[in-house]
């Protein structure tokens, strides 16, 4: 399956991006860009590095690539030898994920299910094995089976949502979204029945529903195969069994109503060609009880800075020349609290003066017990017929990491 895609130009820089799953993060793009793109001696559409494969074409001065790792899940390192000694396996995966070139069953958990080597399974366990494995390829839950056991039965529940956020010079917001997906891990015994219940106000699909102005939108639903959505309509509750471990339940995003976590002013000013003076503050908005941590801000300075002199009141503040920005990294800042940020670079004298694009601010961060697009879970119910007592967790994250950008 593909877990990421993106379209680069012909400097290695970033025009499109999309991460589908969260075995990736945004900056598995820099290792395409100095792997392939910086090297002209690479020519094959296919690299492996590590435990993940770049599908590539290149369309005129432009990179598309996929991102994927699939084939880790089952013999590790992809290279000739590794083929040869796999090939019936790989076989198998073919003709399982594509049935006459439609894509068909990509889940790696089921694919392991009935898709295994004489390492992973024994002869002794291969007709009971081989009984269960049919009943949950063909039966009403082909992604479980009825005999699982815990001693403790526990569920959790993270609702993991990511801002994208593009400001313009002037404060005004040219674009905020949030790309949220609830992952559930489910410890659970037997066959159980669960009930998850959403936002009273949630409005799916706005272009079809009126929603009131403080309703939660949410556009682009997408539900994993367990789920039951016949209540939903009316009481805003899914159902289903959940595959044993865990699992995406759901992905959604929302452009509406977008709660923006942090709020960067930047105030930057060209003193002659030999200076840059800057004034930033960074404000939380959100209450006090919560505190956003690991935030990371990236400023650009020119070309031509020789030094940068900054004074932090929280925490540090470092240029870095190589990728002529300032990283100011801050531990955590409370609820209502605002950093400020003051420093001057120093700059050479060119020949020629060229105009200074000025990139964005890049503002990274982490806020736990908190949404942006306002999403909750009212509620999480477990039935199973033993009547077990099972504990329910549920945890909020709001992050931001390369998508949350300030221009100046």
């Amino acid at each position: 399956m593909i877990s990421a895609f993106f379209i680069f130009n012909q400097k290695g820089e970033v025009l499109i991006s999309r991460l589908y799953r969260t075995d990736f993060k945004r900056s598995i793009a820099d290792v395409f860009r100095i792997q392939v793109v910086s090297n002209s001696d690479v020519r094959s559409p296919i690299i492996t590095l590590g435990s993940t494969s770049f599908f590539h074409v290149r369309v005129n001065n432009l990179y598309v690539v996929c991102v994927t790792n699939i084939a880790k899940s089952y013999f590790g390192k992809v290279d000739e030898e590794s083929v040869k000694n796999n090939f019936v396996l790989i076989y198998e995966l073919i003709d399982e994920i594509s049935d006459y070139g439609y894509p068909q069953n990509s889940e790696i958990d089921t694919l392991k299910s009935y898709i295994t080597t004489e390492s992973v399974i024994s002869s002794a366990i291969a007709a009971e094995e081989s009984s269960k494995i049919t009943t949950q390829a063909t039966g009403a839950t082909s992604w479980r089976r009825g005999d699982v056991k815990y001693k403790k039965n526990e569920a959790f529940v993270d609702v993991v949502e990511t801002v994208n956020l593009s400001m313009s010079a002037k404060g005004t917001v040219l674009r905020a979204d949030v790309d949220g997906h609830i992952q559930m891990r489910a410890y659970l015994s037997g066959t159980p029945e669960c009930k998850f219940g959403l936002n009273d106000k949630l409005v799916i699909d706005k272009n079809s529903q009126g929603g009131a102005s403080d309703a939660v939108e949410l556009d682009d639903c997408r539900f994993h195969q367990c789920v039951r959505l016949n209540e939903f309509d009316s009481t805003r509750t899914i159902s289903f069994v959940p595959p044993d471990g865990e699992f995406e339940l759901m992905r959604y995003r929302s452009t509406s109503n977008v709660k923006l976590p942090l709020r960067v002013i930047p105030t930057v000013n060209e003193i002659g060609t030999t200076q840059v003076s800057y004034n930033i503050s960074v404000k939380a908005n959100f209450g006090n009880k919560l505190s956003a941590t690991n935030v990371v801000l990236r400023i650009p300075t020119p070309l031509n800075t020789t030094g940068v002199d900054c004074k932090v009141a929280n925490g540090k503040a470092k240029y870095v020349p190589a990728e002529n920005v300032v990283v100011w990294k801050i531990p955590r800042i409370q609820g209502g609290q605002e950093c400020t940020f003051s420093a001057t670079a120093g700059l050479t004298s060119t020949t020629t003066r060229q105009v200074w694009a000025r990139p964005p601010i890049d503002v990274d961060f982490e806020v736990l017990m908190l949404t942006a697009s306002g999403l909750i879970v009212r509620f999480l119910k477990v039935f199973e017929k033993s009547n077990y007592h099972s504990i329910k967790w549920v945890r909020y994250l709001t992050k931001a990491s390369g998508s949350y950008q300030i221009r100046f």
